[in-house]
């Protein structure tokens, strides 16, 4: 799993928010259902978390064509000993993973500068083995630009892919960068770099999904696995923020609509008490509602989507209601969303399909519900079928 290297950045350089949606919202029109708006949260950690109030100057917009450059980089005591062309097709897959599971709405136009850039110093004295800390992360990063710089014109560009040789052993993790609006920074062609991922060996473990998780962090989106305890005790595979390589690692529906990619008319909203009945087509195709949301606070609310893994990442273990709760005050690493288990305590006699984990079985099925007493809230599951899952909201 990649490092959280973002977490290390002091909180204090952040940017301060620039919206709040906990503010009163107008009112319906009688008969007509709530506004999504009424579900959307406010962020409460200033920095990567669940809230709708994304901070457009410490974060990159998720929607249109974001340009991105990668570049190649070997070391003085790790050589390139091959070609740049394996790893540009190891990650070229991303942009159309990215693309699909944005509905087209994000396109990455991806330009690799297909040439090794020599690092000024060895791969050793950057400081990945020691623990990573944002300065020097951001020295490596402006090595890099730098190096490149008589060969690549930065100001065409809206973020920057660094990847290293196979031989630069020293280099194991992906972190993302994410600049610091009070610092000097890096400057290239006139340039403010603000965005970049630099990745590590382990994106040969990952393959290119790793670059789908670590470029969200510079739309905002929060790590769903855990910092601390078990790795993916929150959500599993359910999203690419949380276990890469999991089942069903398409971008929650929660995200979707965080970044743009579900519009307000695909949301089902119950802000307050009441009921509602809701069909929910699968997060993994276009159209229709994608998710139910049932708002329980200022920060939290639980969310219904329906899910159906196709593809390569098709798995009996991942298809079904999922039931999640939101909580957007949670920082990142710390359970921000949490899955509800279905089946926590699965038949032992009934071993599961090969390579599902307890929690890749948490899809609710037709005839399940889910009931939180705390707050009043139930979600039934009516019916479910090839082209989605019928559920009814309701809140005392």
């Amino acid at each position: 799993m990649t490092t959280p290297l973002h977490r290390l950045r002091p909180l204090a350089a952040s940017v301060a928010l620039i919206a709040c949606l906990s503010a009163p919202t107008a009112a319906a029109a009688p008969g007509s259902p709530p506004s999504a708006a009424g579900c959307a949260l406010p962020g409460r950690t200033g920095w990567t978390d669940e809230g709708h109030d994304i901070d457009r100057n410490q974060f990159q917009p998720a929607t249109g064509t974001r340009r991105v450059l990668t570049l190649y980089v070997d070391f003085p005591d790790a050589p390139a000993t091959d070609s740049t062309e394996p790893y540009a097709a190891h990650l070229a897959p991303a942009a159309g993973w990215m693309g699909r599971a944005s509905y087209g709405r994000l396109r990455l136009h991806n330009t690799s500068l297909h040439r090794w850039i020599r690092m000024p110093a060895e791969s050793t004295s950057y400081g990945f083995a020691r623990g990573l800390t944002f300065e020097a992360h951001e020295k490596y990063l402006r090595d890099a630009i730098t190096a490149a710089d008589p060969y690549a014109d930065f100001s065409r560009y809206d973020m920057v892919y660094v990847v290293p040789a196979r031989t630069a052993t020293a280099i194991p993790f992906s972190p993302t960068y994410l600049y610091d609006p009070a610092a000097p920074g890096i400057t290239a062609d006139g340039t403010r770099l603000k965005w970049a991922v630099t990745f590590g060996q382990d994106m040969w473990r990952w393959g290119h999904k790793v670059a789908a998780h670590e470029t969200a962090h510079t739309f905002g989106l929060p790590d769903l696995y855990s910092f601390t305890g078990a790795t993916h005790q929150y959500v599993g595979g359910w999203d690419v923020m949380g276990d890469i390589a999991g089942h069903a690692p398409q971008y929650l529906g929660w995200h979707s609509w965080k970044l743009g990619w579900t519009r307000d008319d695909e949301v089902a909203c119950l802000p307050a008490s009441g009921r509602r009945t809701v069909r929910l087509t699968p997060v993994e195709r276009p159209g229709g509602t994608k998710i139910a949301v049932l708002r329980t606070g200022e920060t939290t609310a639980y969310v219904a989507e329906s899910r159906r893994a196709q593809g390569n990442d098709a798995a009996a273990c991942s298809t079904g209601v999922l039931v999640y709760k939101v909580d957007s005050a949670a920082r990142t690493g710390e359970g921000p969303v949490r899955i509800m288990n279905a089946n926590p305590n699965p038949n032992p006699n009934t071993p599961p399909p090969t390579g599902c984990t307890p929690l890749d079985l948490a899809a609710y099925a037709p005839g399940q519900s889910f009931t939180d007493p705390a707050t009043g809230v139930r979600i039934d599951v009516l019916a479910g079928g090839r082209t989605g899952d019928t559920v009814r909201l309701s809140k005392e």
